[in-house]
């Protein structure tokens, strides 16, 4: 799909729209009301976070501009919109006691905001669009971001209907070995795509001869890790996963448990028995540095990731079953500027890790071998897996 084409971005547009009220028709009615869902540091209510895509999206299509900035001078179709919906200066608890408007004024204005933001669209220039692009990825980010949150929460949204399954890898492991040397990392500004503030821009960047694994770490795999009392030994883990190990007092992988012998998932709400052939999911960056400590392997570096899913056509097609891992953390290339969003990258800066791909849950839209994306360590909601190279 071609997004520099106007009316290639309004059926994208249509289409990230179609996807989210899709996705959040799976919520059970009491789950609109932003008290009776629980308090978890990483979500959202359904209910901010769906209106929140609304106002994003008129914010940065209709209302902002170099002139003003605040949007002030073009109000919002939402009374009190900006007060509750900025995620910039919203406290996140908050979100659970403010007082909204009802659901269905929620949808109304979902539908005037992509109205406006089509007919917008359809008289702008094509130097003039990247805020319709920025709408548009920032709308595919939310709805995995959904997923993950019915996933928490122990919901089964329609899956089958949505086609929503990690592949099962290929039963062979092995290595990539690749020559490394110099090259560009980074997005180029004569990429034709949208690219985001944290990928730019291109510099150059050495990376050593390497031996990367051809697939993600599978179920298999990591279960003989757990089974050789990984989480009970302390040389395996950083101090800092250590640490977090013991706070979270776990046995094992967070969404894993051993029933009658056999090992299962817990999958949208149902437990199920884990496919030994499918990628590992739903662990921390320690927990994926524990296991590679154990398996005499290593997490690649970020250079390293993106050097091979440039470079190695095998590689690229075996990503996007899991996000995955890097050694990396998440810090701005050389001379960053934020772009208009800055909340987007500049907060979390050296906090974060950054892994790499997509997962099954990720619109193959924003999928590209230089997308960064970024969580902090602890983190285990995320569809995340990892890749091992060779130390």
């Amino acid at each position: 799909m071609n997004l520099n084409d106007v009316d290639e971005l309004a059926v994208a547009l249509r289409d990230a729209r179609d996807y989210t009220l899709s996705l959040y028709a799976q919520l059970p009615d009491e789950l609109w009301i932003p008290a009776n869902v629980p308090y978890i540091e990483f979500i959202n209510p359904p209910l901010w976070e769906v209106a929140h895509l609304g106002w994003f999206q008129e914010f940065w299509c209709r209302r902002f501009s170099a002139q003003d900035p605040s949007g002030v001078g073009t109000p919002s179709r939402l009374r009190d919109a900006d007060a509750l919906l900025d995620s910039r200066f919203v406290a996140h608890r908050s979100r659970w006691s403010l007082e909204y408007p009802a659901r269905d004024v929620v949808y109304q204005y979902l539908s005037q905001t992509l109205t406006d933001t089509l007919e917008l669209l359809a008289g702008s220039k094509s130097e003039a669009r990247y805020f319709f692009k920025l709408a548009l990825l920032h709308e595919d980010m939310h709805g995995e971001a959904l997923l993950m949150t019915l996933q928490t929460l122990g919901l089964s949204p329609a899956l089958e209907k949505l086609e929503m399954q990690p592949a099962q890898l290929h039963s062979s492991q092995g290595d990539l070995c690749l020559l490394g040397g110099n090259f560009q990392m980074g997005a180029d500004p004569t990429e034709s795509r949208f690219v985001f503030d944290n990928e730019k821009w291109a510099h150059v960047q050495k990376v050593a001869p390497f031996a990367i694994a051809a697939r993600p770490v599978s179920y298999g795999e990591f279960l003989a890790f757990v089974e050789d009392r990984a989480y009970a030994r302390r040389e395996l883990w950083c101090d800092e996963g250590w640490n977090w190990l013991q706070s979270k007092q776990q046995a094992g992988p967070a969404m894993l448990a051993k029933n009658a012998g056999r090992w299962q998932e817990k999958w949208f709400g149902q437990w199920r028995d884990v496919r030994e052939n499918a990628p590992a999911m739903h662990l921390s960056w320690y927990e994926a540095d524990a296991y590679c400590r154990w398996a005499g392997r290593r997490l690649p570096s970020e250079a390293e990731w993106e050097y091979a899913a440039l470079g190695h056509e095998q590689f690229w097609a075996s990503t996007g079953a899991v996000w995955e891992w890097t050694a990396t953390p998440f810090v701005p290339y050389p001379g960053f500027t934020a772009d208009p969003y800055a909340e987007y990258s500049q907060p979390w800066f050296h906090t974060h890790y950054v892994f790499r791909g997509g997962s099954f849950a990720t619109r193959r839209r924003l999928m590209h071998p230089r997308f960064r994306n970024f969580y902090t360590p602890d983190r285990t909601d995320m569809f995340a897996g990892l890749r091992t190279c060779a130390v």
